[in-house]
């Protein structure tokens, strides 16, 4: 079993996560926003020590999600390295996935101007853990959150966004610790999680 911290454990994406990694037997910290600042980086050291890896779902409270993304995942990177943890599960977001033609949305024509700042702030943390020596992988909902279906055990993931795509919280967060789990399974990638279809095997169903 393993000992996991979770950044973020106040929101629906960490604490289904850490219902998740618990049901399995793992020893879970769920630290929520006003438990650890994930822009210190000694917050963030001093709260990982003694775990072997660490889900990340964070959002800002106020303030430019271009410039809290960015300094979370700088500090993650200082915090979970000093910590002796490399492995890193972070929450992303589906608008940096491409699309069908090989466009993220983000970057489409007509995308919607309000949701940017937390697409270029999410696209920015990526690029400092792209820099760093953790052995990170971002998971996504393929397209966004089923936030009243029932959850199927079962998913998929993909490298393309979909987005008329859902998965329900509590599958999101199965893929979230089965990734935890494996370490070496897509570092360095940002992979989406979707329903499979009903002809379909999903990739980890365990």
């Amino acid at each position: 079993m393993l000992n996991i911290v979770i950044f973020g454990a106040g929101g629906q994406a960490g604490t289904t996560a850490a219902a998740e990694a618990s049901s399995r037997g793992h020893h879970v910290t769920a630290l929520r926003r006003a438990d650890a600042d994930v822009t210190d980086p000694q917050a963030i050291a001093g709260a990982a020590v003694g775990h072997d890896a660490a889900v990340v779902a964070v959002a800002p409270s106020d303030g430019d999600p271009r410039e809290f993304y960015p300094a979370a995942a700088n500090s993650l990177a200082a915090g979970l390295l000093e910590a002796g943890i490399q492995r890193l599960v972070w929450v992303g977001i589906a608008s940096l996935l491409p699309g069908a033609f090989g466009v993220a949305p983000v970057d489409a024509e007509g995308f919607p101007a309000e949701y940017r700042p937390f697409s270029l702030g999410h696209r920015a943390a990526l690029e400092s853990f792209t820099r760093s020596e953790l052995a990170w992988t971002a998971v996504s909902p393929a397209g966004d959150f089923d936030r009243t279906g029932s959850p199927h055990r079962r998913y998929t993931l993909t490298a393309a966004g979909d987005l008329g795509a859902r998965i329900t919280y509590a599958d999101h967060a199965r893929a979230l610790i089965d990734l935890a789990e494996q370490p070496s399974e897509h570092v360095g990638e940002h992979v989406g999680v979707l329903l499979p279809a009903l002809h379909t095997t999903a990739t980890p169903t365990s």
